[in-house]
């Protein structure tokens, strides 16, 4: 079914023309005048349009050429009883594709429209292509290999085995993580294993684009919404429509957007910026950060509102710090994809390198590690990465020392206690004083968690620690 608008001053042969139209199954909205016509298309533009010539004050060419202003590819055909030549020529300079002699049968006119649909539908597919292209140019992403996700360690098979389980529905994600621990990655791999997986994959990061940018930039802009805007342009919400949209460091994003966001994850609608047609969209979001949401929430720069329809289901993305044993398989992965591409014969790491570089802390996570592996390879000679060939700071990492021998009279009660206490106080501060990450991190329970704590005095002065719904 499409969307027709039908424009003629002459009562009879408007309403001929919609109920004719109607009976093809269309949506018709018929005017009478052109000025009319202009008018019902800025509200919300018909797939083809249908005008008389001879119309006053607006008449027909004045239409085309109107509707070429606010739609480029506005899909437009010309009926008149004054078929000349000349005035066919005129029509079509103008921006119709088609010109109807009056008097026509019902069926000549269906014709006519169906084959005008056909024209809408595919210039309206090559609208979307042109933006979608254009869309990922702007991006400069780099190339994400589809089996990215590398890590066998327990941290990694509870993430992959989230992906799994998420991927076979349509939830809304978020995934959280530090910066570098492949939260892009995460989205893709959902997308892929999803039911959308051969639907378009948006990305945009909405701490790189400026605030002032931000809104057209998802939700699209209109001809003339502001200075610039010398077309209309489709947001990444249209562009992803049937896939998936990634929202990359979506707590930056500024409050006025916030409100319209929500309401596209809420009801998948939006308006472009400067429209006033309201475009369904069906496009599944995940979104990522590395920012604490929910302090945000308590001091009021994200909705919480928003807050709670983005945090459907939360994927936790572990630092590389906590799975040291993928090290070794992400490191010689790296070495697999980027020696070919860099025209290196490097085929292996020598055990000496790799014991280097798991003993690092990786600040960075993975995206430091792939710089490192990319910078080694530079200077390997050799069919392997030797310990020479790694970044000097990185070779100079000490190893990590073995646990000193107790001395005097404390009991060995009192030292495991003592080592307890510095393990829970690290993975407090890790957590950035989040409960039910800290225990995470610790491998326990939220409700021993909460009895070590008061026991140790790490909670924070004026709080509580609340034993929480699970009890031991």
């Amino acid at each position: 079914m499409a969307r027709i608008l039908v424009a003629d001053d002459h009562d009879a042969v408007r309403e001929g023309m919609a109920i004719a139209l109607s009976r093809l199954g269309h949506e018709v909205l018929a005017v009478k005048g052109g000025g009319e016509a202009l008018a019902a298309y800025r509200k919300k533009p018909a797939d083809v349009v249908v005008t008389d010539l001879r119309m006053i004050p607006v008449d027909g060419i004045q239409v085309v050429k109107g509707l070429r202003e606010i739609d480029p590819d506005a899909t437009v055909l010309v009926v008149s009883a004054h078929g000349t030549i000349a005035i066919a020529v005129e029509a079509m300079r103008a921006g119709a594709i088609d010109f109807i002699e009056k008097p026509f049968s019902p069926d000549v006119l269906r014709a006519r429209v169906e084959k005008a649909v056909e024209i809408a539908r595919e210039r309206r597919g090559a609208r979307t292509a042109r933006g979608r292209a254009e869309a990922f140019a702007e991006d400069l992403v780099r190339e994400h290999d589809p089996h990215g996700l590398v890590g066998s360690s327990e941290p990694m098979r509870r993430v992959l085995d989230q992906v799994h389980r998420v991927a076979a529905t349509d939830a809304t994600v978020l995934v959280l993580g530090e910066s570098g621990t492949g939260k892009e990655l995460v989205a893709r791999a959902i997308h892929g294993a999803s039911a959308r997986a051969t639907q378009p994959f948006v990305s945009i990061s909405c701490a790189a684009v400026p605030e002032t940018l931000l809104e057209s930039e998802l939700f699209g802009h209109e001809r003339g919404a502001f200075t610039g805007a010398v077309r209309r342009k489709l947001g990444r919400f249209e562009l992803a429509n049937g896939g998936t949209i990634f929202l990359d460091e979506v707590g930056e994003i500024p409050a006025a957007v916030q409100v319209k966001l929500l309401r596209v994850v809420q009801e998948r609608q939006l308006e472009r910026v400067g429209g006033e047609e309201t475009i369904d969209v069906d496009v599944r979001v995940v979104s990522a950060t590395n920012r604490d949401l929910e302090k945000a929430v308590e001091t009021g720069r994200f909705r919480e509102d928003l807050y709670y329809r983005l945090n459907v289901v939360p994927i936790q993305l572990p630092p590389l710090r906590d799975r040291p044993g993928d090290v070794a398989e992400l490191a010689r992965f790296f070495v697999a994809r980027l020696a070919p591409r860099m025209g290196r014969k490097v085929t292996g790491i020598a055990p000496e390198a790799l014991a280097m570089l798991e003993r690092h802390r990786w600040p960075g996570n993975v995206r430091e590690l792939e710089n490192v592996i990319e910078q080694a390879l530079v200077f390997a000679d050799g069919e392997v990465v030797g310990p020479a060939d790694l970044p000097e700071g990185l070779r100079r990492t000490p190893a990590a020392p073995g646990l000193p021998v107790p001395s005097g009279d404390r009991s060995l009660t009192a030292i495991l206690e003592e080592l307890e206490e510095q393990l829970i106080l690290s993975a407090y501060e890790r957590a950035r004083g989040v409960k039910a990450e800290t225990a995470r991190l610790l491998g326990i329970k939220p409700s021993a968690l909460y009895y070590k704590l008061e026991k140790y005095g790490i909670v924070r002065a004026g709080e509580k620690a609340d034993p929480g719904p699970e009890q031991e």
